[in-house]
């Protein structure tokens, strides 16, 4: 079996990063260990461990990186969260402060909003329609 099981996310700081996956988005923490040349090895995920893609939350460590900080994909919706509630995890979401940039639609593929992280990427939050 093959899956992508990390994405990298440049943060501009490790706490404020895991505080928002955490407490805002409601992501576990996998993982947070120290590296020797003073970095961390920070994973979050969304769901059950090893059922989905977790995001390595990576520190920009130079000037290149720290200008991708809120913009890894120029503008563009990057990240996809589904969910088998919209209206729970909207809710939930909105209530703990994560700054959503529509009004939840209805597509043909599903339930869909998107939001920000507080860097400002974008996300979807997604109920895929039943199949």
């Amino acid at each position: 079996m093959r899956r992508i099981a990390l994405v990298s996310l440049v943060v501009d700081d490790y706490d404020e990063a895991i505080r928002f996956y955490t407490d805002a988005l409601g992501f576990r923490l996998a993982e947070d260990a120290s590296r020797p040349d003073g970095s961390r090895w920070v994973v979050v995920e969304p769901g059950t461990p090893g059922q989905g893609t977790g995001l390595l939350l990576a520190r920009a460590s130079s000037e290149a990186q720290r200008a991708r900080i809120g913009d890894q994909t120029g503008g563009r919706v990057g990240f996809f969260l589904h969910t088998d509630d919209f209206a729970r995890d909207h809710a939930r979401m909105t209530a703990a402060g994560v700054t959503f940039l529509e009004e939840p639609r209805h597509e043909p593929y599903g339930t869909v909003a998107v939001f920000q992280d507080l860097y400002g990427n974008r996300w979807d939050l997604l109920q895929p329609a039943p199949q």
